[in-house]
């Protein structure tokens, strides 16, 4: 997930997720197994307002997940107020959550910016019997009713994969995310572990790049100037560092398409319609297409069940995910992301061959 600069320091590293539960009967048209609990919003009979809040919207990736909220918001029945973007800043979310719960909303659907920082907006809606559901990024600690995600690790692990089997030796670098944010940690912990266990002949360089393009930019070409030998690129967002990668590499004229001597392999996290283009002219072979829609669909379905009282328990569901209880005793649902090459790119199914 694009995010912004650490600002606090995360308590604790959210290893991977446990496996889920063999057996678990599905009793929603949309989820896992569930029971009624008589929790915390249950008093609201599933109605009410529900306050929604944005990361940023600086990436095509958040662009389009909030131009799907208010469409999944009316397919799910939730009355969705106007989406608050946080704009990058970890306190500021903290004041969004305050005031909309201030606004008297009866459900909250956050996408954290920092997983251990966002405790503090999650304690006040606990304060206040408001449940949460968590998008795109898990917390640290912290009260919430389902966490609508894909699996980060997996995200690492399949560039890993797709850059050892293109890249047979020499330097690929990762250009990381956020390390306080669980995805920037995940994703690049699990690259860095599936090179040296599968990849021993590729060397990993690493630019922390804080989700911010300007960043990107700035780091990769200070690398570029000391190791123009790079065989391999894992972007770990698309929606805020293909444009500066490939601005980059065109400016020293290392931007070469797929089959020709000299390309450097580039893999990429988001599934944005601008990768895909890449994609089809050869400047990017792959990406991790990370679900913008579902996330919006499934963080509408979760605050409503929520607000109806309604838990879940770990199982497979019947969208093609599984329920997994993470080590700190959260659910979270975790959504297919499929990784996408030319072979699959014009595929309809695909939510970025679905926008503009």
């Amino acid at each position: 997930m694009p995010g912004t600069p650490a600002r606090k320091q995360n308590r604790s590293r959210t290893a991977r997720a446990v496996g889920a539960v063999a057996g678990a009967t599905l009793l929603l048209a949309a989820c896992g197994s569930t029971k009624d609990t008589g929790a915390a919003g249950a008093d609201s009979g599933g109605s009410g307002r529900v306050g929604v809040i944005l990361p940023l919207l600086t990436s095509p990736f958040w662009q389009s997940y909030n131009d799907y909220v208010p469409k999944m918001a009316e397919s799910e029945g939730v009355d969705a107020l106007k989406t608050v973007n946080s704009n990058s800043d970890p306190s500021q979310q903290i004041t969004d959550i305050n005031n909309q719960l201030n606004q008297g909303v009866k459900g909250l659907v956050v996408a954290p910016l920092d997983s251990a920082a966002i405790e503090a907006g999650l304690d006040q809606a606990e304060r206040k019997g408001v449940p949460v559901v968590a998008v795109d990024v898990a917390p640290d600690q912290g009260k919430v009713a389902m966490v609508v995600r894909a699996d980060n690790v997996a995200y690492g692990e399949k560039a890993c994969d797709y850059l050892g089997k293109n890249v047979t030796s020499g330097k690929v670098v990762q250009i990381m995310g956020d390390l306080a944010s669980v995805n920037g940690r995940d994703r690049s912990e699990a690259f860095r572990a599936c090179v040296k266990k599968n990849f021993p002949k590729l060397e990993v360089l690493e630019i922390p790049a804080k989700w911010e393009s300007d960043t990107a930019a700035s780091k990769l070409d200070t690398l570029l100037n000391a190791n123009p030998d790079i065989k391999g690129i894992y972007l770990q967002a698309g929606g805020v560092y293909l444009a500066p990668t490939l601005q980059t590499l065109k400016s020293k004229g290392m931007l070469k398409k797929a089959g020709q001597d000299g390309h450097i392999a580039i893999v990429s996290n988001d599934g944005i319609p601008q990768e895909y283009d890449a994609i089809r002219k050869g400047e990017i072979d792959a990406t991790v297409s990370q679900p913008a829609d579902l996330y919006a669909k499934y963080g509408m379905y979760y605050i409503r069940a929520a607000m109806e009282g309604k838990s879940f328990e770990p199982g497979p569901t019947d969208h093609d995910s599984t329920i997994v209880k993470l080590p700190s005793g959260i659910l979270e649902d975790q959504l297919p992301a499929p990784l996408v090459t030319k072979d699959n790119v014009d595929d309809p199914k695909l939510w970025g061959n679905t926008v503009g």
